[in-house]
């Protein structure tokens, strides 16, 4: 089977192989395992180089197609990508044209071109990873909204399996819900109960920008504080926002409450997981919350915004506690949970959620994907 993927993530090369993100690189590795060539539409690094956060595709026949990036942020971009369109449009069609299986990674650029040229391929097998958000009731933007309808329209899509996060009413019968992954079956632990009238460990895992809102993070716990509950934030993750962050720590005194790691290693963050009784991410949208999912997989009890699929993941709040994006209320939800549910079913109910999708099992959904007989139970 020939597997053709059309992808947002820019790629760079180097010593005979192909390297783009690590998260979606591990996951098209799984893929790669079902199939005997693979075929990769996507864009090159403007600078060919290698980030710490890359890895490298592992398939021994894969062939990348670069096409051009674009955007229409200004009008000389939107002239400039009037220009590429047709180009990456026959690129898209001529790699369609000799695939088994048609993999479309969205929402993006390169995808929305994909979108269209699928039409032409009804009776080809294909799938979508939708890894943005799916909400039909959220704001985004109009390239990704025309993803979506072209994606639900069962008539000029045809043959696809639309791969979405989370599960929601009244979809057409292409779309699917299906859930990533991070650790391996061997890594569930058993639920163990925290001990909650002691200091409450908390913990932030992501990138230090404006829409994982780590600032409000640093100020829930900062009220917390002030209201005489023994608190403490572990923060893991870096961006342009960590000098501003540490500058409030300081001002307003919180050393003794919050520590800034910066980035660390994956097992870093397991491991304060592991202890931690909550685990924090008050972003303003998610695709998959990976974070909140890797808490709850050990039990750690998700505080979290009812952004994309959250509120699904997290039982609609019977496993984890939903907060707003406005600091006294999200306080207020907090301190009403610390003192009136029961964290301990809270968490168990949480682990026992998360640990049904482990990498085994994704590995052999994506599996199933490609042999057209994918079902989620969720």
């Amino acid at each position: 089977m020939k597997l053709a993927i059309f992808t947002l993530v820019q790629h760079s090369f180097k010593d005979g192989r192909y390297y783009g993100y690590a998260p979606y690189v591990n996951e098209m590795n799984l893929w790669g395992k079902y199939v005997e060539e693979v075929v990769v539409v996507g864009t090159k690094k403007p600078i060919n180089a290698v980030d710490d956060l890359d890895t490298a595709y592992q398939h021994p026949h894969l062939k990348f197609v670069p096409v051009p990036n674009f955007n229409i942020l200004g009008i000389m971009d939107t002239f400039k990508t009037l220009i590429k369109l047709p180009y990456i449009f026959v690129k898209c069609v001529q790699v369609m044209r000799q695939a088994d299986h048609i993999h479309l990674r969205c929402p993006a650029n390169v995808s929305l071109v994909a979108c269209f040229a699928q039409i032409f391929f009804p009776n080809k097998k294909k799938s979508t990873k939708y890894a943005g958000n799916w909400d039909p009731n959220s704001n985004q933007p109009w390239t990704y909204r025309l993803q979506q309808a072209i994606l639900r329209n069962t008539f000029l899509t045809r043959n696809m399996q639309v791969l979405v996060y989370g599960e929601w009413p009244n979809e057409t019968t292409n779309i699917h819900p299906f859930i990533s992954a991070t650790y391996y079956e061997d890594e569930k632990v058993a639920f163990n109960p925290k001990d909650y009238t002691q200091t409450l460990s908390f913990v932030f895992a992501g990138a230090l920008v404006v829409g994982k809102r780590p600032l409000l993070t640093i100020q829930i716990i900062e009220r917390l504080h002030h209201k005489g509950i023994p608190v403490l934030l572990h923060m893991y993750g870096d961006g342009l926002l960590m000098p501003e962050l540490q500058e409030y720590v300081k001002t307003n005194g919180l050393e003794s409450v919050v520590v800034l790691y910066g980035n660390q290693d994956k097992r870093v963050v397991k491991a304060s997981l592991v202890e931690a009784h909550f685990n924090i991410l008050p972003s303003k949208s998610e695709g998959w919350p990976k974070a909140v999912a890797e808490g709850m997989f050990f039990g750690c009890i998700p505080i979290a915004t009812p952004v994309s699929c959250v509120g699904w993941m997290l039982g609609e709040g019977s496993r984890g506690i939903l907060i707003e994006a406005e600091l006294e209320a999200a306080v207020e939800r907090i301190v009403t949970a610390v003192t009136t549910s029961d964290l301990d079913a809270m968490a168990k109910a949480a682990l026992t959620w998360s640990q049904q999708y482990t990498f085994d099992r994704l590995e052999a959904d994506i599996g199933r994907v490609l042999a057209g007989s994918y079902r989620c139970e969720v």
